[in-house]
């Protein structure tokens, strides 16, 4: 057996046991027993979800907005000229080099 699948059959056994174990306790026990642990069902789930939501809460004051799509446009049209100017100044190397060189050959 993988490492997974002990992992999985374990995961398996624990949750049918904490299910046996939490009808037991909200059936099997007294009252005031049973009100204790629909007390801290309901505590733990509402804290839960609303622990999520200050999270995601927090997560969208804290986090910057993005820049507005005009502004990525223009950086991306800077770097594209850049690049051609890049790309052009290169040709013109090239095809200096090839004239020095078609001028060494035509001159000896």
């Amino acid at each position: 057996m993988h490492k997974d699948q002990a992992i999985g059959a374990i995961l398996t056994v624990g949750s049918l046991a904490g299910i046996i174990v939490y009808t037991y306790l909200l059936f099997g026990v007294a009252k005031w027993i049973q009100e204790l642990v629909i007390r801290i069902t309901a505590f733990v789930a509402v804290a839960g979800v609303l622990g999520i939501l200050a999270w995601i809460g927090y997560t969208l004051a804290t986090t910057p907005p993005p820049k507005p799509i005009e502004e990525i446009e223009k950086e991306i049209e800077e770097e594209m000229k850049k690049l051609e100017e890049e790309v052009k100044e290169t040709e013109e190397k090239k095809e200096k080099k090839a004239e020095e060189k078609s001028a060494e050959e035509s001159g000896s």
